[in-house]
């Protein structure tokens, strides 16, 4: 098997507003848009995005009606402190402040319009003290 594209499908309450997130904020691009329906790309990035209406056609009948809950959507960044000030100078909420885990992973959350949590994460070698724990 040759995997040539990896896209995330996400179904959205808002997929206007959830579009306009990703593409003034995070640098993707509207490769498609229908009522109900956009297709994201980026130039970085290794996924592209589709947001999809809840309640389209298109899904299964038994999962028109969810939306995406519990789904963390996550960018590994080069300088997350540089990506924090940015998005927070632009007015975009964060959701969960900068934060360093014990096992070397830096991170923080903000969240689309539509509930979607993003997180981007920097990785950073933990210390000593830190891998005994």
């Amino acid at each position: 098997m040759q995997i040539t594209a990896t896209t995330l499908s996400l179904t959205v309450d808002k997929v206007a507003e959830s579009s306009a997130f990703f593409t003034t904020h995070l640098g993707f691009t509207e490769r498609m848009a229908a009522d109900g329906f956009a297709s994201l790309g980026h130039p970085d990035a290794a996924v592209d995005i589709v947001l999809l209406s809840r309640g389209t056609h298109v899904l299964p009948e038994g999962f028109r009606d969810q939306h995406a809950s519990g789904v963390i959507v996550a960018f590994t960044v080069t300088d997350l402190a540089a990506e924090e000030s940015r998005l927070r100078a632009a007015g975009v909420p964060i959701t969960m402040p900068l934060r360093e885990e014990p096992w070397g992973e830096r991170l923080f959350q903000v969240t689309d319009p539509s509930g979607v949590t993003v997180q981007f994460v920097e990785w950073s070698s933990p210390s000593p003290q830190q891998q005994e724990s």
